[in-house]
């Protein structure tokens, strides 16, 4: 299911801990194996999940609660729009509505190429920045006014 790289990096992320905790590397070893498939299937967290010593269930549960995880393919690039209070308040929705319709596409939707899905996030602990965005769970864009959307938007095409 994952590449002997990728099985190495779980090992150095269960090692953290003491081996009857094993599963407290979760989180990390669905992130390796998203960056490694592009996306987390149910055979990919099942996979995680057997390979960590716990029930699917308690993997897919934290797959399901945070949003850095995708159940679904998306796009060579994942743009994340934080519309919680403080960056709806300061143009995060707005900032997000440019973005739909500059893509042509709304939130959970990916660019008929392929290029771009659009989300909407929770808080990404900027909100000085407001608004925010962050690009494939990587990359936090700050300020994000239509001029710096056009340029990210440049940079990614």
């Amino acid at each position: 299911m994952l590449t002997s790289e990728s099985l190495k990096r779980i090992d150095r992320e269960i090692a953290k801990y003491p081996a009857e905790q094993k599963q407290s590397a979760v989180m990390a070893a669905l992130a390796i194996a998203q960056e490694e498939q592009g996306w987390l299937s149910s055979a990919a967290i099942e996979f995680v999940a057997g390979y960590l010593g716990m029930a699917p269930i308690a993997a897919y549960e934290v797959a399901s609660f945070y949003n850095m995880y995708d159940l679904k393919p998306v796009g060579k690039y994942k743009v994340s729009v934080c519309t919680n209070l403080p960056c709806m308040l300061t143009g995060g929705v707005d900032a997000g509505e440019y973005l739909k319709t500059k893509l042509g596409i709304g939130y959970n939707e990916t660019t008929p190429d392929g290029l771009i899905t659009l989300k909407e996030g929770e808080c990404m602990g900027a909100c000085g920045d407001a608004p925010v965005m962050i690009v494939n769970n990587r990359r936090m864009c700050s300020w994000m006014n239509p001029e710096q959307i056009d340029k990210l938007l440049a940079e990614l095409k």
